[in-house]
């Protein structure tokens, strides 16, 4: 073949096809033929070519990397991708939470913010988004989250009395709220925000000592905002904006980095610290625990098929490689379960294999059959075995990353710690971290969601849950709304 003769069309068995544009017909005017297998196939798969969104962050894009570790950590972890030296490949998908597929990127959301690591100890995955804390700090109440930020069964739409309905009657979600409707509510790119784990982990060192940790993605291109008004317009203008901006900026060589910082805890500190070291919806005091540089990720490839590399892509927290384990935060906990298992029901019992979600680490596993499982399997296929099978090597991957806890079974809120109040570090940030400015913008974005269909008795609620925050933000909040400014 001369390099000016066309590539022949195939169909998926690679077989050649005979025509692009028409069908196999009894003459040129006749009725089609069943036997047209190609024509079959490509409406076939046409029906199929759609999977299932997934429920939250069904909006997103992303980009591969590498991760290159430039502090020495070792001290705190025995985890492959943070040892001196160590190069590891990654993957990056960033996301809104509550819209669908085809939703706006400049929606005020919280930025999901999901990295796998392909490490020679099998994939490490940190789900995290772009703030520091969440809305609830209980599995329970997840899926009604969710479902709040949702459309409304009988019109089929978005409702902000539903959303403020919901928060107001969980005063644990005013510190993401702040959060939320503050300026990071709407980074101005993907490449202009932090991505933070939330949740906190265990670290464990080659001698056993167990550390609490926190992530820290702090952008090497600094932090920006769009206003309001600037997301509005781009929601009609360039509903893609922001995974367009991602993918242009790396075509251009302009590969965005994050420097990878973690905030270390004691192992005994948790227990008196002043407040749960294990609430999500609260921080650390960098006080308390200064960050600690690790190592920088950059983006520097873009995918080639949209749908297979990121849109297949398979972030789970319960992917945890040796040195790194959970916390005893019960939304970490549910969540080792519920991401595989959503996983599962998107993608199929063996989404592992589908090339982007594969290891790089060989994989030794008793896991065989079902739907597209395309690994071989060889026996054994049971354990134990005398058959020259797989074996669990304890001595080394042990128990190492857990903890010690006894008590009775209940239904019951964290036992508080000296400073566990809802509303003390949602103010703390509007009264310090916030200038003027910033707190202008705040009230601004509040006013303007509550007056998109939130009726009493919520509204009055809502009032009253931001004095709780801020006694002057709540007065100024409410004056606004009532006297239309």
């Amino acid at each position: 073949m001369t390099g000016t003769e066309p590539t022949p069309t195939t169909t998926d068995a690679g077989i050649p096809v005979a025509s692009d544009e028409y069908s196999l017909t009894v003459g040129p005017n006749g009725p089609i033929l069943l036997q047209d297998n190609y024509l079959i196939e490509q409406m076939a798969q046409f029906n199929r070519e759609r999977i299932p969104e997934r429920q939250p962050h069904a909006k997103g894009g992303g980009a591969f990397g590498k991760f290159v570790v430039t502090h020495d950590v070792r001290a705190y972890t025995k985890a492959a991708p943070f040892q001196p030296g160590a190069e590891t490949d990654v993957l990056i998908r960033f996301s809104t939470v509550a819209g669908e597929r085809g939703s706006p990127d400049t929606w005020r959301d919280p930025r999901g913010f999901a990295v796998k690591f392909y490490t020679p100890e099998g994939n490490y995955d940190m789900v995290g988004n772009n703030t520091p804390v969440f809305f609830v700090r209980d599995p329970m109440k997840f899926q009604h989250f969710i479902r709040s930020q949702k459309r409304r069964a009988d019109v089929n739409l978005r409702d902000n009395d539903m959303q403020w309905d919901f928060w107001t009657l969980s005063p644990e979600s005013a510190h993401q709220v702040t959060w939320l409707m503050g300026d990071r509510g709407i980074p101005r790119t993907w490449r202009h925000m932090n991505g933070y784990s939330s949740h906190t982990y265990m670290w464990v060192n080659a001698q056993g000592e167990k550390f609490w940790v926190r992530y820290h993605f702090k952008t090497d291109q600094g932090i920006e905002f769009l206003t309001q008004e600037e997301a509005d317009r781009l929601a009609g203008e360039d509903s893609d904006f922001h995974t367009r901006d991602l993918y242009d900026a790396i075509n251009r060589g302009e590969h965005p980095s994050w420097t990878l910082h973690m905030q270390i805890m004691p192992f005994a500190d948790a227990d008196n610290y002043r407040f749960n070291p294990f609430d999500l919806t609260k921080v650390w005091s960098h006080r308390d625990y200064p960050l600690h540089p690790v190592g920088r990720l950059t983006l520097d490839r873009n995918p080639t098929d949209y749908h297979t590399e990121i849109e297949q892509a398979a972030f789970e927290p319960n992917n945890l490689v040796p040195g790194v384990g959970p916390s005893p935060d019960k939304m970490l906990l549910a969540r080792l379960f519920s991401y595989a298992d959503a996983h599962r029901a998107r993608l199929g019992v063996n989404y592992k294999q589908i090339p982007v979600n594969a290891p790089v680490a060989p994989v030794h596993s008793y896991s065989k059959d079902g739907v597209m499982r395309v690994a071989n399997v060889s026996d054994p296929v049971y354990a134990p075995n005398s058959k020259g099978g797989p074996r669990a090597d304890t001595a080394r991957y042990g128990e190492a990353a857990g903890w010690h806890t006894a008590g009775d079974m209940v239904h019951s809120a964290y036992v508080p710690h000296r400073d566990d109040n809802d509303f003390v570090q949602p103010g703390i940030l509007v009264r310090e971290v916030m200038d003027d400015a910033a707190r202008d913008r705040l009230v601004s974005n509040v006013v303007g969601h509550l007056r998109k269909g939130v009726k009493e008795p919520v509204l009055s609620r809502v009032f009253e849950y931001w004095r709780n925050i801020d006694v002057d933000t709540g007065n100024r909040i409410e004056r606004s709304y009532k006297n239309g400014a």
